[in-house]
């Protein structure tokens, strides 16, 4: 069965055990604990600035 994690699981994994995200909980989990809100508000500002300084990126329809 197909789960599209970003629409079904938003209050909550529906799949629980059987979630093939389980390795993301872990990563994000250990993230949260690690860098503190200053840290991670840094690196969002960092991360927008520069999609802010990149150049334009123009996506052509194929015909």
């Amino acid at each position: 069965m197909e789960v599209n994690c970003a629409e079904a699981c938003v209050n909550g994994c529906i799949l629980g055990d059987k979630c093939p995200n389980l390795q993301y909980k872990d990563q994000a989990a250990k993230f949260i604990q690690e860098k503190s809100l200053d840290e991670m508000l840094a690196m969002a500002e960092e991360a927008i600035r520069r999609k802010r300084m990149a150049p334009p990126q123009w996506v052509i329809p194929e015909e």
